[in-house]
């Protein structure tokens, strides 16, 4: 895989210091579109996203990709996706073809330009929700399984769980009176995911006897995931966004993040979301074994990550909580909670 061009943006303590408002401007003028001045930053910490109001009024998304994140390649495999999609008439948000690319450089940044769609998160209590978002990721996963991802990552054991666990260790990132314990409930949870995968290949990979991991949208949470009333034409719904981690893995992975409550809850929706997933492409229930597996790896990994991007001012400035020896306490109860949720028998559906 070829790194994107190196650049200071690679190799400065904190790169997004530079991407001022000038600077944004000044890349979408590279790729003639030019803005009027009104800027506002989205929610988004992994990379700087920016709505920009161009000169003749339309609306557009600014992205601007962490440096080292990913390679090239990797970006335009996602933007391929996207398309692929969009192709299928799958409700997805994908970046403007500019210049006859779709990723583009600016003075260190790599960046793309898609339309701007509103909308809110949905109402996940709502059956009738669910339900229509379920048929619309069918329709992803139908999509994600005609072809493999050539260049971007799988969602496997070693990547999310034991390097994680491994770096904050290396790295001394919890605090001495927190470590061992913190350790040894990671350990056990990590053993007990161990039991949930097989080798294939020589790699760890979440697959079921038969089952075989497909493309996916890889962040699916409420917030990827914006919603629109119907109009008097019947155009609305749901609409997704951010394909940033789009990866290789099993079709749950794109279902378990919309779940929440008691189990009671959580079956009732995972129902209606598999109910609408089922009108378009069947569902293995075997991945429903992977569901809190998948949720424990998300609650490591995301440790690490946070530790990772400390450096970056934003981080500091909006997980203040992050790194204190109450917070990895809590990290050692919700581990606790994990290994006993896995241990239970799965949601059936």
């Amino acid at each position: 895989m070829t790194p994107l061009p190196p650049d200071t943006a690679a190799t400065d303590p904190h790169p997004y210091a530079r991407l001022t408002p000038d600077h944004v401007l000044d890349a979408l003028a590279s790729v003639g579109l030019y803005g009027d001045g009104r800027l506002m930053a989205l929610s988004s910490y992994e990379n700087r996203v920016y709505q920009v109001t161009l000169e003749d009024g339309e609306r557009v998304v600014a992205k601007f990709y962490r440096p080292d994140r990913w390679t090239q390649a990797q970006i335009l495999e996602e933007h391929a996706f996207a398309a692929e999609l969009m192709a299928a008439e799958v409700p997805a948000v994908g970046p403007l073809v500019l210049g006859g690319s779709t990723l583009h450089q600016h003075e260190g940044f790599a960046f793309s330009v898609s339309p701007w769609r509103g909308g809110r998160q949905p109402e996940l209590d709502d059956f009738e929700v669910l339900e229509w978002i379920g048929r619309f990721l069918a329709r992803i996963h139908t999509v994600g399984a005609a072809q493999p991802f050539a260049h971007r990552p799988i969602l496997d054991l070693q990547t999310f769980g034991l390097d994680s666990r491994d770096w904050l260790m290396d790295n001394d990132i919890i605090p001495l009176d927190v470590a061992a314990a913190w350790k040894t409930q990671c350990d056990k949870a990590l053993e007990l995911i161990a039991t949930n995968i097989r080798q294939e290949r020589g790699e760890d990979h979440f697959s079921l006897k038969n089952a075989t991991p497909i493309r996916l949208h890889g962040d699916c949470h409420p917030g990827n995931i914006l919603w629109t009333p119907l109009d008097e034409w019947g155009r609305g719904g749901p609409h997704f966004v951010d394909l940033d981690d789009a990866r290789m893995g099993p079709a749950v992975q794109d279902l378990w993040m919309l779940l929440s409550g008691d189990r009671r809850q959580r079956t009732q929706q995972l129902g209606a979301l598999i109910d609408g997933y089922e009108q378009f492409r069947s569902f293995d229930r075997r991945e429903l074994a992977l569901i809190e597996p998948l949720r424990t790896l998300r609650l490591i990994h995301y440790s690490a990550w946070l530790a990772r991007r400390w450096q970056d001012p934003i981080f500091p400035a909006n997980f203040p909580w992050f790194g204190t020896s109450d917070y990895w306490r809590g990290q050692v109860d919700m581990l606790v909670e994990q290994i006993e949720a896995m241990q239970e028998d799965p949601l059936v559906a």
